[in-house]
């Protein structure tokens, strides 16, 4: 099952999975698509059994709404860290507008410490609560938008930015400081969107728990149908279907499609049965994941 939940304050991503498996009377294996710091909350993707699966295939980019606090810059880049440096310079909204800006498009991102990024296979918070500091190559993300951008009081700037998985958006608010001369951290953010759902398509955890423990969970999970809906089509012949739902490869000439450019198709059978997403390679379909 695919079922976004918001999850709350104070708890990880891992916390959130693995007090939903405690509440299904038979305990499923189960996942979550994408690390969600304790202090953020909003959409977070859980997975259950073959579902698992998917967690490379459902669609990666994410959305925020975040506040950055100014004139203050913490070492974890967030306003749980400890101070590290403070100023009374306070930008323009339009001189910090312009700052932000300037980071839409694709930019070379420095990880923090305090994150889940490894290095030589130690996740970086790891060594930074041993005081420990290690060269931390960056990584291309990419800011699609910053919009809806006001200020709430003269310190504090909110934004809404939608971005590609793995931008961490309180490194943003520290660059976005830099850039301005000033010290910046984040000082709250929420997760609005998620692997393509919103927050009014997710349910609050408790909720959640409460179905799980009745079996009634699928109340509450997105349908394939719904998730994948964006996707090409492609019909598996019958005289086919058991073979490739075995793990076969079909010619692209056996199989019902108006697009042979994408990398993932919805896979049918003749009957309008969902069977699970399909790939090419080599001018061949073949099942990426299958329905169990």
């Amino acid at each position: 099952m695919i079922i976004p939940i918001l999850k709350p304050a104070g708890m990880t991503s891992h916390d959130v999975a693995a007090k939903l498996k405690r509440a299904f009377p038979i305990k499923p294996k189960i996942g979550h698509t994408g690390t969600l710091d304790p202090m953020v909350t909003g959409v977070l993707v859980i997975l259950t059994e073959n579902d698992t699966k998917l967690s490379d295939i459902l669609p990666s980019d994410k959305a925020y709404k975040a506040v950055m606090k100014i004139g203050v810059s913490t070492d974890t880049q967030d306003i749980t860290g400890e101070v590290m440096e403070t100023s009374e310079k306070r930008p323009s909204f339009e001189e910090i507008l312009t700052a932000a800006n300037s980071f839409i498009g694709e930019y070379s991102q420095i990880p923090p410490m305090y994150s889940a990024v490894k290095k030589n296979g130690v996740p970086l918070y790891k060594l930074a609560r041993k005081g420990e500091t290690v060269e931390v190559e960056a990584k291309t993300v990419k800011i699609y938008s910053i919009e809806n951008a006001e200020m709430l009081v003269e310190d504090e700037f909110a934004f809404d930015v939608s971005c590609s998985s793995g931008t961490y958006i309180r490194t943003l608010c520290a660059d976005i400081g830099e850039k301005l001369g000033v010290p910046c951290c984040m000082k709250s953010l929420i997760r609005t969107k998620a692997n393509g759902f919103s927050a009014d398509q997710a349910t609050e955890l408790e909720k959640a728990i409460e179905l799980a423990s009745e079996m009634k969970i699928g109340e509450i999970s997105i349908p394939y149908e719904e998730v994948f809906r964006e996707m090409p089509k492609v019909i598996i012949p019958d005289n086919g279907l058991n073979y490739y739902m075995n793990g076969g490869r079909l010619a692209l000439n056996r199989c019902e499609t108006d697009n042979f450019d994408s990398e993932t198709y919805t896979a049918f059978d003749k009957s309008g049965n969902f069977l699970g997403l399909a790939g090419i390679a080599n001018g061949e379909f073949f099942g990426k994941w299958k329905i169990q």
